[in-house]
């Protein structure tokens, strides 16, 4: 096991390593930019290290500072959290070859998950149905539109090398398809440095389902049951919960066995989430995230497994402590994150929290690195925790859930929380009966009135 490992991330998931390692013996680096001197993550960690000013180029993205840190604090494995470079096949790569281990996947599997129209292809031959689409990248504007054509509108023109709706643009009618193509490929490159895109049939109005996977290297996969994820705005996750609503124990046998087997087929290691479009009881691949997810905790509260711990015993080299028979899923839990965002504009609040008082009790968790007097920084995402409950039930975990959102208080920024509450008196929420269009469709009705 390790003695030593360096943290190369922010926020509350650098936080919530921390507390892995504590539990694991193991000891903690946290690296910070100038910004993030009084973070948390850095007052708590065993030792810390500033790599850089606040912009993210030249501290949490700098490769040769991260690697001097570890370096010189003598860690023996990086753990890189979530965002950043935690998907970035050549970190991974240069971490290797600079003798620490990468907590994470093997730098190829990063590699051709981050191609979307690698990992497409690749899922495709090793079994899981994907969305009909082009059969790689869009060569130009007129070959894009004959493809386009062919598949029947509408259709979804996405970045290969993005995500988070960064990239994307949906594309109803024929005389749009030029200047959308234009449009996404100008954002990916803005975004990603790639400009390549591809394009996939657009499902009209699916849900987003997505299965918590683990490997290790002694051959082993397994499946961790799903999150449903289909309450967004613009592509971005603001609820997630699991078990979802509308899924049967046959079905999430059916897809977790093909979500196991296609990472046992890969070799891969590690955690990973295999992201779904689910729609008329089918399921269709979207993309593989390599990395652990924001939202890893919900998958944590059912079934009482530790996916950071497990993260690092794989990455050591042990076996997965789960075996799939001995999975138990308790109960049902909910995540909201929690922004610093104006609750009806969307617009960031960043700013000094004058009070701050977490919620509690039974089947309560708040995950986060703030506290009272702690300045958010405008240089990063907006994120000022998650609350997470857990129930014997949905209706007892969307009560509790309620009542969590009133105990909390967050002052001196504006926050997501009243946005939050209003989702869970809406009667769609309630029932299970949403998708990923519900939220946006629902804000236009309210702010029409």
């Amino acid at each position: 096991m390790f003695k030593k490992v360096l943290i190369a991330n922010r926020g509350e998931i650098a936080l919530r390593i921390i507390r892995a390692c504590r539990e694991m013996n193991i000891q903690s680096v946290v690296v910070h930019s100038t910004a993030d001197a009084n973070a948390m993550a850095v007052r708590l960690a065993d030792e810390t290290v500033c790599i850089g000013p606040p912009a993210a180029r030249d501290s949490y993205l700098n490769i040769p500072a991260i690697l001097s840190a570890a370096a010189l604090t003598g860690a023996d494995a990086i753990h890189p959290g979530y965002g950043f470079l935690s998907e970035n096949a050549q970190f991974a790569r240069i971490v290797e070859e600079h003798g620490f281990t990468f907590i994470g996947p093997a730098p190829e599997h990063i590699e051709i998950m981050g191609d979307k129209v690698q990992a497409k292809k690749t899922v495709k031959e090793l079994g899981l149905p994907v969305v009909p689409g082009s059969d790689g990248a869009v060569k130009n504007a007129d070959e894009g539109l004959a493809t386009a054509k062919k598949m029947g509108f509408p259709v979804l023109i996405k970045a290969a090398s993005g995500g988070g709706g960064k990239g994307m643009q949906v594309v109803h009618e024929e005389k749009d398809f030029k200047e959308s193509l234009a449009r996404a490929s100008a954002e990916a490159k803005a975004n990603f440095g790639d400009d390549t895109v591809y394009l996939e049939k657009y499902l009209t109005n699916p849900r987003h389902i997505e299965i918590q996977v683990f490997g290790d290297m002694h051959g082993n996969a397994i499946h961790l049951g799903e999150r449903d994820c289909s309450i967004q705005r613009r592509h971005q996750k603001l609820v997630e919960e699991g078990p979802s609503p509308v899924l049967t124990e046959e079905l999430r046998t059916k897809i977790g066995g093909l979500a196991a087997e296609t990472i046992r087929k890969l070799g891969y290691r590690g955690a990973g989430t295999i992201e779904f479009l689910y729609e008329n009881g089918e399921f269709y691949f979207m993309e593989m995230n390599t990395r652990i997810q924001v939202e890893h905790p919900v998958t944590e509260m059912i079934t009482g497994i530790d996916l950071i711990a497990e993260q690092i015993r794989v990455a050591a080299g042990m076996p997965l402590s789960i075996q799939s028979d001995r999975i138990r899923f308790r109960g049902h839990a909910i995540e909201i994150r929690i922004n610093a965002e104006d609750p009806d504009t969307f617009v960031p609040s960043p700013g000094k929290i004058t009070q701050f008082h977490a919620a509690g009790g039974l089947g309560v968790r708040f995950d986060s690195a703030v506290y009272t007097g702690y300045t958010i920084p405008p240089h990063y995402d907006s994120m000022i925790g998650k609350l997470i409950v857990h129930g014997r039930d949905r209706e007892e975990c969307i009560r509790r859930l309620r009542r969590a959102i009133r105990e909390t208080v967050v002052e001196g920024v504006k926050t997501t929380l009243p946005l939050h509450y209003w989702i869970t008196e809406q009667p769609e929420f309630i029932s299970g009966d949403y998708t990923i269009q519900w939220l946006e469709k629902k804000l236009a009705e309210k702010n029409a009135k």
